[in-house]
């Protein structure tokens, strides 16, 4: 789950991790009382959208960047005046771009030099690791690509959490010292407790600025979380924007499916992550172009079949339907039954192939072919991929 930058900032303060003053405003009439806040001094307008690159984004109203620089609070009533309730489309957020609904109004700081930092789960060791580099203020991966030895890893031991060396090590490999130094050492701190405590899944601070007074800084702040562990924390639930989320991801969540939205025309129902992947690269093998990762799980009910047959149909650019399934946990006449009574339900019009092996395969082939509907069988996941894609072409 992610959430706005404005919040992420909020989190960083109860953990006293040192962020600029700022204040959200969520409609046109709370700009003004919101910049009141703030000091009469230079400020940022930034648009709120779970997406990077709003700074060098477009608006489609022709307005310019989702991040502004106003020397007067005037300034910044205009430009949060461009940026509300208008579509801000950034390289993160392809060509249908995002409504912003929040402008996040920060007072401007004086910077000494920019940095990098973040918490994320390494895969290699299965262990937290903090990423910082000198490079801020740009895009990691091309700091990663040309210059690595720019960015510094520290691996923590989970059972251990971050020690105190670590944290002073990672700073003076950032090339701190003095009070900026030892300012360095608790915002690291801070930070890696907030991750560790709120089952964060990344934890990105880019850039982390020092002040000519010696301050470290958060002036970004960007955090999404571990969907596994929202059960512990009803308080990071309830930051959750629905604005920002897929309607059909949303109504996937409801039916405990794993589903993300792609832009193809060929719709996925498969059950186990491994496998979905997979059929989406084969799909693409062929020659065709998935729609979508929807993953039912081990054990998908019949009502959850049907539920994700009405959730791929609301996409209108689904031109056909493949269900791969492999019967461990799973019955195969479930699946069966589910995906013939989806069928009947909404009328199905367009194609759809359906693979079926494992458990209870039999009855489950026997239910299909006995249903009177146009499904078209496979044996196999390249016969299946080949046929739907023949298909819909």
């Amino acid at each position: 789950m992610n959430i706005h930058e404005y919040q992420a900032k909020a989190l960083f303060e109860k953990y006293g991790v040192a962020v600029p003053k700022g204040i959200a405003a969520r409609s046109a009439a709370e700009f003004e009382p919101a910049l009141a806040q703030l000091p009469d001094a230079p400020v940022v307008v930034k648009s709120q959208i779970h997406a990077g690159g709003r700074g060098k984004g477009t608006f489609t109203n022709g307005f310019k960047g989702g991040v502004k620089f106003a020397k007067t609070k005037a300034d910044a009533l205009g430009y949060a005046k461009a940026m509300f309730n208008n579509t801000l489309v950034t390289a993160q957020t392809g060509p249908a771009g995002r409504k912003v609904q929040t402008i996040y109004f920060t007072q401007a700081s004086d910077i000494a030099k920019e940095y990098y930092l973040a918490i994320l789960l390494d895969r290699v060791t299965s262990r937290p690791v903090i990423v910082a580099s000198t490079e801020g203020g740009v895009e990691i991966e091309k700091v990663a690509h040309e210059t690595p030895d720019k960015i510094f890893k520290i691996i923590v031991d989970p059972a251990l959490g971050l020690q105190g060396y670590q944290a002073r090590e990672l700073a003076f490999r950032l090339g701190f010292s003095g009070d900026v130094f030892k300012n360095a050492v608790k915002l690291i701190t801070a930070l890696y407790k907030m991750y560790w405590e709120t089952d964060a899944a990344m934890v990105e601070v880019n850039p982390l600025i020092t002040t000519p007074d010696n301050k470290v800084i958060a002036l970004d702040a960007k955090v999404s979380f571990d969907d596994n562990a929202l059960f512990r924390h009803p308080d990071v639930v309830a930051l959750r924007d629905l604005n920002e989320e897929d309607s059909k991801e949303i109504e996937a969540s409801k039916f405990n499916l794993s589903y993300i939205a792609l832009d193809g025309n060929i719709a996925c129902l498969v059950n186990g992550a491994g496998l979905a992947m997979s059929t989406m690269d084969i799909i693409k093998h062929y020659g065709g172009s998935p729609a979508n990762f929807l993953d039912v799980g081990g054990g998908a009910s019949k009502e959850q079949v049907q539920a994700a047959f009405k959730i791929i149909l609301t996409d209108p650019n689904v031109k056909g339907i493949l269900v791969n399934i492999f019967g461990g946990i799973m019955d195969c006449n479930t699946i069966a039954i589910g995906v013939v009574a989806a069928a009947r339900d909404l009328g199905l019009q367009i194609p759809l192939v359906v693979r079926l092996e494992g458990n209870n395969v039999v009855a489950g082939k026997k239910t299909l072919a006995e249903s009177g509907l146009k499904i078209e069988s496979a044996t196999t996941m390249a016969d299946a991929a080949q046929k739907i894609v023949k298909l819909v072409a």
